[in-house]
Parts: structure tokens; C-alpha cells; sequence
């Protein structure tokens, strides 16, 4: 299972969006350099209130291309690094990655997959009513979160735009992806 990158994000301050770049550094074990939630621990300001010295399980946050093609069709323009996303990619089906996987961006960056993002009000203050799109429920009632996945960062590297994705699968039994 193979894919690219579309777009790359960073943003030094706590905005809802991250401009986008020619590329990233991704340092092993921190995130992405130069952004606001790189780090050994958590950075996001409501699991920093809960407790600051809880490990970054949130370094990386991907979103799948798809996903603006999806919620296009349903009248939101949403381009890469508006939903506050690092690396934006196409043809992985991301959501559907089992916990520790491994996604290699580019030709030395290798980030593991710790669980799904759970999108916050701040979507809707971004578009009104976007946060529907990207969370809603099955058939029988589970929550479905949309917004992409979050990764640490194993191994580091350069990546950006045109860079392939390749997924590497965990060993066997596969947990499928909770929020993180």
C-alpha cells in the first residue's frame, strides 16, 4: 500500500491553521521542527491542562486529501493545513491503519500511528458546520472521527510535496485506531 505526500504544515504559534511549506524536518521522537506541538510531552493546551507531563502521542497529525473531496461534495472548500494538519497525503486510506503502524514519508522519515484525532469545536469556528462532516456516526450508532490520525516520530527526515508514502503494517493482531 503505497501513496504521496500533497502538502506539508508547520505553524510556530497555536493557530487553528498551519501555513503550508516547501517541506518539514521531522525530528525523531519530537515532531515536526518549528512547530508548536513538537515534543517529548503533550502540547495540545486542553491535554496540557489535564497533565502536562503526558507523553506526545499527538507529534504528527495526517489527514488524507480525500477527506477535503469529501466534505467539497457537501459544500466546505477546505485546502491542506486548514484543519491544522502536518502532513496532508493521498491514496492511503489512513483511518482504516491499525495502531503502530508505520507510514514512511520520503526517502528517510518514519512516523507510527498512535490513534485517530478527535476533532474540537474549533472546526466549526473555522467553517460552520464542518465539524459534522468530520464527526459523525455509523449505522449502529458508533462515533466515526474523519480528521485524520496521529504519529510520533521514529525516524527523522526531510518531507514534503511528491514524497511517497509506504506503509508498513504492525505484527498481527491488529487494535484498530482510538482517539488520542
Amino acid at each position: 500500500m503505497s501513496g504521496s505526500v500533497t502538502a506539508v504544515s508547520r505553524n510556530e504559534t497555536y493557530t487553528f491553521t498551519k501555513p503550508n511549506r516547501d517541506s518539514v524536518t521531522l525530528l525523531a521522537g519530537l515532531g515536526v521542527e518549528g512547530d508548536v506541538h513538537a515534543g517529548v510531552t503533550v502540547k495540545h493546551r486542553s491535554r496540557v491542562a489535564q497533565d502536562p507531563t503526558q507523553p506526545n502521542l499527538r507529534q504528527v497529525h495526517l489527514i488524507h486529501e480525500e477527506l477535503f473531496d469529501e466534505v467539497r461534495a457537501a459544500g466546505f472548500e477546505v485546502a491542506p493545513g486548514e484543519l491544522g494538519e502536518n502532513v496532508t497525503t493521498r491514496g492511503i486510506d489512513l483511518l482504516a491503519l491499525p495502531v503502530g503502524t508505520r507510514l514512511h514519508l520520503g526517502d528517510e522519515a518514519v512516523v507510527e500511528v498512535t490513534g485517530l484525532r478527535n476533532p474540537c469545536l474549533q472546526i466549526d469556528d473555522f467553517r460552520a458546520g464542518l465539524l459534522k462532516q468530520v464527526v459523525g456516526r455509523d449505522e449502529v450508532g458508533n462515533i466515526v472521527r474523519k480528521a485524520g490520525i496521529m504519529s510520533v516520530v521514529v525516524t527523522g527526515g526531510v518531507v514534503g510535496p511528491g514524497d511517497r508514502v509506504t506503509v508498513e503494517l504492525p505484527a498481527g493482531p491488529h487494535r484498530p485506531l482510538e482517539r488520542v
